[in-house]
């Protein structure tokens, strides 16, 4: 995805203060994403993303099984 002129041009109006921040950990990153995509997934199933169930226990076995099934 193209990155837009004016985030061009603050980047490079603050010089090297514009970049990644300095405690930026790629590794982390990438767990992190894969956590995103994972619920992403999970939203996926119409009852775990409206909240259908009333109860935690119910919400908790829909995680549960949807995560069974997303993860065979």
């Amino acid at each position: 995805m193209p990155e837009k002129t004016d985030q061009q041009r603050h980047r490079h109006h603050r010089g090297r203060r514009g970049g990644r921040p300095p405690g930026f950990n790629r590794e982390v990153y990438r767990r992190r994403n894969l956590v995103e995509r994972c619920f992403n997934q999970l939203k996926s199933f119409r009852g775990i993303a409206t909240r259908y169930e009333k109860t935690a226990t119910s919400y908790e076995a829909a995680v549960t099984l949807a995560s069974l099934l997303l993860w065979a």
